[in-house]
């Protein structure tokens, strides 16, 4: 049988996700799982490592069940949530502790006291990135200064420390591969995305032993094969990326200039600068976007930290809804926001403030508002935070976007896509399938393997859903940014505002 589907292994915040795609980037399979949450303490998010790999496990066996069975797929990519760690016994494959979320703050202090101690420039010149608990360093170093012998451990070669692709490769592999990629390496904090190595300076700064740590490699290419005992025979997992960066390459966005936004539990907004890496003047991130045949593109980032997770609330926390897809019509159905702004800063707020201690505000409240005006707000917060990236991406030289290409969960309500391309003065693309960070680690496996031959007969498999143009008049618009500007200026702490 000629092996031409990829198994596509998605493991985001709140769900695992295997798809079976074929040649022509169409799903023929998919299998999800959802996993619990832990909330130990204020801020803090963890993971249980072993209930994501049982359904990482379980779903990639019910896709290739549904899609025929294994003997057709030639590689498995796999994309996962960034930032959130795993820290394992070498000898069992155990993990020492939950898996530390990228949502958690715990480390907050620390980051803090770095920051005073003058530390940051030196973490943004070699990494990209600030000084933030969002990152993965301080969740490594909280877990060996707080778990028992896990220091001991790790400074003996016993440990190994890994991303959640790095614990799933393991696993899959058997324990024979301890590996990573350069997007998810650039994501720790202790990586340095100009030589392309792990920076002995930060894991002096952090306290993180070597030992610990992958090797990194590139997102197209072979990792290694996995256990036959898994899933029915050895296959080799060929792609591996941040889930981001995955949709950047899922989205077919490979020429600078070119932006993409995902919409999950937060929102990622990634824009193409091409071969050379752009600082920020404006807080964004600079990171690698994907090295792909040994060249490296890197990107500049924006994150906002909650975004369908604002949704999950409204249903979860105060049960105005019982499904997302009610949101679309609440929004709809009244003519406009009625002075309502929602900040969701649940987990504090991302670029470009960067205030963990920022915290959720609704304002504007009246007697007559309604649930409704409360569901707009949530919609019309992330289209908000969506424009205060853009805007700090133009200003950092990125270019005024003219297109943006949108995917994840929110990007299938059509009144949030209509605002969004509004609030942007700009045209908003969505594909055909909104999966594209699945897609993304599809495409990367199956260049490695031969399923597609280039990033151009990659982005013939891109296809256009709906595109939404923008129509409201520009005094309206401003009148609306403004109102949010003073909404968020009441959110930020004294010392970020």
């Amino acid at each position: 049988m000629k092996k031409n589907t990829i198994l596509a292994i998605d493991q985001g915040t709140t769900s695992t996700r295997s798809i079976v795609f074929d040649r022509d980037a169409q799903p023929l399979a998919t299998a999800r799982a959802e996993f619990a949450q832990h909330y130990p303490d204020h801020g803090w998010v963890e993971h249980d490592a072993e209930e994501i790999w049982r359904d990482v496990l379980s779903t990639a066996r019910d896709a290739l069940e549904q899609s025929g069975g294994g003997d057709g797929v030639a590689a498995i990519g796999i994309t996962n949530q960034r930032e959130t760690i795993v820290v394992w016994d070498r000898a069992t494959g155990k993990p020492v502790h939950r898996a530390i979320v990228w949502q958690d703050r715990r480390t907050a202090p620390l980051c803090a006291r770095m920051r005073q101690d003058g530390y940051e420039e030196l973490v943004r010149e070699r990494t990209g990135l600030l000084l933030d608990p969002y990152f993965s360093a301080s969740k490594l170093a909280w877990i060996l200064d707080n778990v028992a012998g896990a220091r001991r451990d790790a400074e003996a070669g016993r440990l190994a420390f890994g991303t959640i692709d790095s614990f799933l490769l393991w696993r899959l592999t058997g324990g024979r591969v301890h590996a990573t990629d350069v997007t998810n390496a650039s994501r720790t904090l202790l990586f340095d995305i100009h030589r392309q190595c792990w920076d002995e300076d930060l894991l002096r700064l952090f306290n993180i032993p070597a030992s610990l740590l992958p090797e990194v490699r590139g997102n197209s290419e072979i990792y290694g094969e996995t256990d036959p005992a898994l899933l029915g025979r050895a296959i080799p997992v060929a792609g591996m990326a941040g889930d981001q960066q995955a949709a950047l390459v899922g989205q077919a966005c490979f020429t600078p200039g070119m932006a993409k936004a995902t919409y999950g539990t937060g929102c990622f907004v990634l824009l193409n600068t091409g071969e050379a890496p752009v600082t920020s003047a404006n807080r964004m991130l600079t990171t690698i976007g994907y090295r792909i045949g040994g060249r490296t593109t890197y990107a500049l980032e924006g994150a906002i930290f909650v975004a369908g997770a604002a949704i999950k609330w409204l249903r979860d926390g105060l049960h105005l809804i019982t499904h997302a897809s009610q949101t679309d019509d609440m929004a709809t159905r009244i003519p406009h926001s009625h002075g309502v702004y929602m900040v969701p800063g649940f987990v504090g707020l991302g670029a470009p403030h960067w205030d963990p201690e920022a915290r959720g505000l609704i304002c504007g409240l009246t007697l007559d508002a309604t649930a409704a005006h409360i569901a707009r707000a949530a919609l019309e917060s992330v289209a908000y935070q969506t424009y205060d990236l853009m805007d700090a991406m133009a200003q950092d030289g990125g270019g005024r976007v003219t297109t943006l290409r949108v995917d994840g969960g929110m990007a299938a309500n059509d009144w949030f896509c209509q605002f969004l391309a509004d609030i942007l003065q700009a045209g908003v693309e969505r594909p055909t399938h909104l999966e594209t960070t699945a897609t993304g680690a599809a495409f990367l496996a199956g260049l490695a393997c031969g399923v597609w031959t280039d990033l151009d007969d990659v982005a013939a498999r891109w296809s256009r859903g709906r595109v939404f143009e923008a129509g409201m008049e520009d005094a309206q618009r401003r009148t609306m940014l403004e109102g949010w500007r003073q909404a968020v200026r009441r959110t930020l702490t004294p010392k970020a505002a």
